[in-house]
C-alpha cells in the first residue's frame, strides 16, 4: 500500500484540487447547492478561513488557512466529500476496492494538496484558483463564472470586477 507523504504544518495556508472520479461529468455545479451546504456543516464542524474556492463541473480548487495549531485538513476534506455523496445519494460505479471501503465511488479517492510558502506563492494559487474557469474554457472573465469565491472578495473591495485573472504554467492537480 502506498504511503502517501502530505505536508501537514499547523495553521498553515494550503492550495487543493479535489476531482470527481468520472471526469467530464457536471455533477459539482448540477448539485452546487449540496455542496454549498456540505462545506458549510464541514466549517461549522471544523473551522477554517477559505480564502478561495471554485467549484468546475468535475472538480474544484480551493485555498484554506487553518487555524492555529491545527493540521488536520484530510478530515475536512473526508467529511466534506462524505456529506455530499450522502447529499446527492449518488450511486457511481464503484471499484471493488471502493465498495470494500463502503466508498459512494463519486470522487476520486486522493486530492492534490500544496503548503503554501509564502506570499507570491499564496496569489499565484489564488490567482490559478480564480482563473481555472477561464482556462477550461467556461467563461471569458473570472467574475462571469458564479460558482467562485471572486465574488465574494468583489462583494467585499478586495478585488475588481474586472480582474481578469492570470496564466499560470504549473502543476496543480489537474
Amino acid at each position: 500500500m502506498p504511503n502517501y507523504r502530505r505536508a501537514r504544518a499547523a495553521g498553515a495556508t494550503y492550495f487543493f484540487t479535489v476531482a470527481l472520479a468520472n471526469r467530464g461529468g457536471d455533477t459539482l455545479t448540477q448539485h452546487i447547492d449540496t455542496l454549498r451546504a456540505a462545506f458549510v456543516a464541514t466549517w461549522r464542524d471544523r473551522p477554517f478561513t477559505c480564502d478561495a474556492f471554485v467549484v468546475l463541473p468535475d472538480h474544484l480548487h480551493a485555498v484554506w488557512t487553518l487555524p492555529p495549531g491545527d493540521r488536520d485538513f484530510s478530515t475536512r476534506w473526508r467529511l466534506l466529500k462524505g456529506r455530499f455523496s450522502h447529499g446527492v445519494g449518488s450511486a457511481a460505479p464503484r471499484s471493488h476496492s471502493k465498495a470494500r471501503r463502503r466508498e459512494a465511488g463519486l470522487w476520486q479517492r486522493r486530492f492534490w494538496e500544496h503548503l503554501i510558502r509564502d506570499e507570491a506563492d499564496y496569489a499565484m494559487h489564488v490567482g490559478y484558483c480564480l482563473s481555472d474557469p477561464v482556462k477550461h474554457g467556461w467563461v471569458t472573465q473570472p467574475a462571469q463564472w458564479p460558482y467562485s469565491s471572486i465574488h465574494r472578495d468583489i462583494r467585499s473591495g478586495r478585488m475588481s470586477a474586472a480582474w481578469a485573472g492570470v496564466e499560470i504554467e504549473g502543476n496543480f492537480g489537474e
